[in-house]
């Protein structure tokens, strides 16, 4: 498979899971008492829905072409009041982390398709494919998962300090992003992002045997 043809297939991929993580955020937060997703329309699997031009197409895209190991992306965040929550802290915990688990999900289905399929002899390409489902999953999964606001991880982090001290933790939220892509794009005393979420991202290939 040639650069451009493994760009969009990966592209494709990656806004897809994207979409799921999202609707997974709207749908807990239904269940949980807050229906402001569904009342907007967000949980449906329609990529009109949820695709952001920049987050969802053109960051992702000049990752995969500059061959970043790691690659980010994003669909539009689902709207979510807490104060429709019956818990609101451990509730947008739980909405939080329904995203990244959602990711693991796909990832140990596509997992387990590749171990049943591969003995008997399919298609190398629909492997291939499947893979790239895996490693990308995972990858969305484990990144989300940092505890940087306003990142889902940052949301379950938050559960373990005192309200106060909560609410400013992830009042950083509106520059959190700049801290994540500066800690991916610098490392700091040797200390790099980046390798971090490789490193973990190798592990939990190699857990699944992939």
């Amino acid at each position: 498979m040639d650069f451009l043809s493994l760009g969009i297939l990966s592209l494709v991929i990656l806004v897809f899971s994207a979409i799921f993580h999202e609707v997974a955020h709207g749908w807990i937060a239904d269940r949980l008492g807050d229906p402001t997703a569904r009342l907007h329309g967000r949980l449906t699997l329609n990529p009109i829905s949820h695709i952001d031009p920049v987050m969802s197409i053109i960051l992702p895209l000049l990752l995969i072409m500059s061959g970043s190991p790691v690659i980010f992306g994003a669909a539009k965040p689902v709207p979510v009041d807490p104060f429709n929550l019956r818990d609101g802290r451990r509730d947008m915990a739980l909405v939080a982390l329904a995203g990244p688990a959602t990711n693991v999900l796909l990832a140990l289905i596509f997992a387990a398709a590749i171990h049943i399929l591969l003995p008997i002899g399919i298609d190398s390409f629909l492997i291939f494919v499947m893979e790239q489902i895996v490693r990308l999953n995972l990858l969305l999964a484990i990144f989300n998962l940092i505890p940087i606001p306003p990142l889902d991880g940052s949301k379950v982090f938050s559960l373990l300090l005192p309200e106060k001290e909560a609410a400013s933790y992830l009042s950083i939220g509106s520059v959190g992003m700049f801290i994540l892509f500066f800690l991916l794009l610098f490392p700091i005393g040797g200390f790099s992002l980046g390798n971090i979420i490789f490193n973990l991202l190798t592990l939990s290939l190699n857990l699944l045997g992939l």
